[in-house]
């Protein structure tokens, strides 16, 4: 199966999961945004090593109308918060170990109306990171709002694979004519990471999502954790202090204002 680059796996209620391939047509499309305001929680998740990390999903999962997770693995314990409450979630996986699925992840309570899944090779480890772009209507808007989910490359010399990696995402981004969401974990831990990631997203009109208080993971005292958005209004934003995973979860409220230029 990991031979196909291009394949996400979709875990939908109690039904079965489903294979989702480049040429995926579109069968039922609702509005995932249906009015002024939503919400989305950012985490890398750790692999649901410690205790108290669905707990956290639960509180937030009638709040958040986007659930974007890095370090998701495919567990009974995941699985069941995905179909317990009833959501759609598509899944990128970077690797597999004894049947368990892990990387990216995108919770939702609609299907997307168009889906690009990225995978990435760490350079020295050769396990991969992957990356997720979805698409969703907007009701009573010809415009769609693109969301990407990335985990980015980590162990590199130099920038050129982590750029790369960044390139895949941001030229579709580019293209994108609605609002856009860009989040996730870009392990930005250099100073030359950090700037590079700042260059690529001011290229194409992102901005930065700030914290009043900034407890995000850090590592060589550099945020990993970010947020990134245009054709959007910020309405609030906070991270979650928890020791559910390694990283704080980031939640952040937007308001939409299709007039806003994108």
């Amino acid at each position: 199966m990991f031979k196909n680059r291009d394949y996400t796996l979709r875990y939908l209620g109690n039904s079965d999961v489903e294979l989702i391939l480049p040429n995926h047509k579109v069968v039922h499309n609702e509005p995932l945004i249906d009015q002024t305001t939503f919400s989305v929680l950012v985490w890398n998740i750790f692999k649901q090593k410690r205790a108290n990390c669905i707990h956290i999903l639960e509180q937030y999962a009638n709040q958040a109308k986007l659930i974007l997770l890095q370090e998701a693995q495919t567990t009974p314990q995941l699985l069941n918060f995905i179909s317990e409450h009833n959501k759609l979630a598509d899944h990128v996986p970077a690797y597999c170990f004894n049947e368990i699925f892990a990387g990216v992840m995108t919770i939702t309570d609609s299907a997307p109306s168009k889906i690009l899944s990225f995978r990435e090779k760490e350079p020295f480890i050769r396990v991969p990171k992957s990356a997720l772009i979805t698409v969703y209507p907007i009701k009573n808007s010809t415009q769609q709002l693109l969301v990407a989910n990335i985990h980015a490359i980590n162990f590199s010399i130099g920038v050129k694979i982590y750029r790369q990696q960044m390139y895949m995402l941001l030229n579709y981004i580019k293209q994108h004519n609605g609002p856009v969401i860009l989040a996730g974990d870009f392990n930005a831990w250099s100073r030359q990471r950090l700037n590079l990631l700042y260059h690529l997203v001011r290229s194409i009109k992102l901005k930065p999502v700030n914290f009043a208080i900034d407890i995000r993971k850090r590592f060589l005292g550099r945020p990993l954790d970010f947020v990134f958005y245009r054709g959007l209004k910020l309405d609030a934003a906070k991270i979650i202090d928890t020791a559910a995973s390694d990283h704080n979860p980031l939640f952040v409220n937007f308001k939409l204002d299709l007039n806003l230029p994108t």
